[in-house]
């Protein structure tokens, strides 16, 4: 919060490389948290879906035939991110009202003090207008710290998730905007250099009759070294069947690239994405 800060050259420069390790191994707790808990809410809702599903089935008593398409379709289900955002707000809530409940009386702010710096706090933000554990002495200081330091742990988690999962309904609304307004954004591809007539078809080349002078041919008879002009006009076609190999082959390693690595998205986003599978918004959800 500023109230506390380093003041040596030698504690700045520990306080850098800390700091640099500290923060990384801060955003790899957050970001488990963030899995973890998206994993148990996804298999909570998920578990409450096939109940009313599979009650809903049994009560309008369909036959024994459609069961292999009604399991394959709860097992594609994943929940909705409205209802994990709410989930996450509820959370948050619980957490700031509880350590609220503690400030207030300690620290002799009112509620709605206690409230902001929760907030702030929470979200990391960390003015500093607010600061708890300032006063000379504390009752019970012990189990004070101790409750701070576990307020402020799992309210930053929630708040941390719910940041993350706030900004892909952002992104979604964002995405309806456009489409209401018919913005269209096209990609343009380096077009080839062979004519083709579509990816999965093989280009076209039209090999011409090439007259060759009597010159070129002796150079040629003769093991000399011929010219470039003549070297591609007699390897037109292997050279074009060697073009569109390649570019088969780099296609194929762009596509599986997606699949592995790095490639696919890391981060909180790419971790919402893979257990809610949400990333454009829908209107029937």
């Amino acid at each position: 919060f500023g109230m506390t800060t380093p003041r040596t050259i030698p504690g700045k420069i520990v306080l850098v490389f800390y700091g640099f390790f500290g923060c990384a191994g801060a955003i790899l707790f957050f970001n488990l948290f963030l899995e973890r808990i998206i994993t148990f809410l996804a298999y909570i809702l998920k578990a409450i879906h096939e109940r009313g599903h599979r009650s809903k089935d049994k009560a309008n008593s369909r036959r024994r035939s459609s069961q292999g398409s009604v399991d394959e379709e709860l097992d594609s289900w994943k929940p909705s991110v409205y209802w994990v955002m709410l989930i996450l707000l509820l959370g948050a809530l619980v957490v700031a009202l509880i350590a609220s409940a503690m400030y207030h009386p300690v620290e002799n702010w009112t509620y709605f003090e206690a409230m902001y710096f929760c907030f702030v706090a929470f979200a990391t933000i960390g003015f500093g207008d607010y600061v708890v554990s300032q006063k000379a002495e504390y009752p019970n200081i012990v189990l004070y710290r101790l409750g701070n330091f576990i307020f402020i742990v799992l309210g930053c988690c929630c708040v941390y998730s719910l940041f993350n999962v706030t900004s892909i309904v952002i992104k979604q609304v964002l995405n309806w905007i456009l489409r209401q307004l018919n913005c269209q954004c096209k990609i343009r591809r380096p077009s080839l250099t062979l004519a083709t007539t579509g990816l999965s078809k093989t280009p076209t080349v039209t090999v011409t009759d090439v007259e060759v002078d009597s010159d070129s041919e002796y150079r040629r008879n003769s093991g000399e070294m011929i010219s470039m002009k003549d070297f591609l006009q007699a390897n037109k076609i292997s050279l074009a069947m060697m073009q569109k190999e390649l570019y088969e082959t780099a296609q194929r390693c762009s596509y599986n690239n997606n699949d592995n690595g790095f490639q696919g998205g890391v981060g909180p986003l790419a971790i919402l994405n893979r257990k809610l599978g949400q990333d454009e918004y829908d209107p029937a959800a």
